[in-house]
């Protein structure tokens, strides 16, 4: 069962199982976290710690599971670090440009996910679940600041 939660299902046995779990913690976060942030930032914030917590507890159960230190079918640790990349970011909550910043949030987060820039590489070789999610998790803050950076320059301009 923990496998099976750390793959979400068949969607970690599809091609390109990252862009899959991103994708699923995108709709996660539409459907559900979004609604957390309506309680206020707080409740979003111990929301997604929460679910990166239990992360890195079953993915990293997962792997031993598996047999390998950081298994491509694991995807719960995008599906986690996803909606950390729209914390805070009012630009993704209402108005006509949000779709727009939610793809272009969606794409940094698998830009800096797959190139892993700026030290994302080392946190990979931390152990078990911590070096599988911790990557994701940091990932998720890169693309949330640059998107935080465009969002500021789009209302100055």
């Amino acid at each position: 069962m923990i496998v099976q939660i750390a793959t979400l299902g068949p969607l970690g046995r599809l091609k390109a199982p990252g862009t899959w779990g991103s994708a699923a913690g995108l709709l996660w976060w539409a459907l559900v976290v979004r609604l957390a942030h309506a309680k206020g930032r707080e409740h979003e914030l111990a929301f997604d710690a929460l679910v990166v917590i239990a992360a890195i507890l079953l993915c990293g159960v997962a792997a031993a599971f598996i047999g390998k230190k950081d298994p491509s079918e694991v995807i719960l640790d995008e599906f986690a670090a996803m909606p950390l990349v729209f914390l805070f970011n009012p630009y993704v909550q209402h108005g006509k440009s949000s779709l727009l910043f939610i793809l272009l949030g969606f794409l940094l987060f698998r830009l800096f996910d797959i190139t892993k820039p700026f030290g994302i590489k080392e946190l990979e070789k931390l152990p078990g679940g911590f070096g599988i999610v911790l990557d994701d998790v940091m990932a998720a803050i890169y693309a949330n600041l640059v998107l935080h950076g465009i969002a500021w320059l789009w209302a100055v301009l």
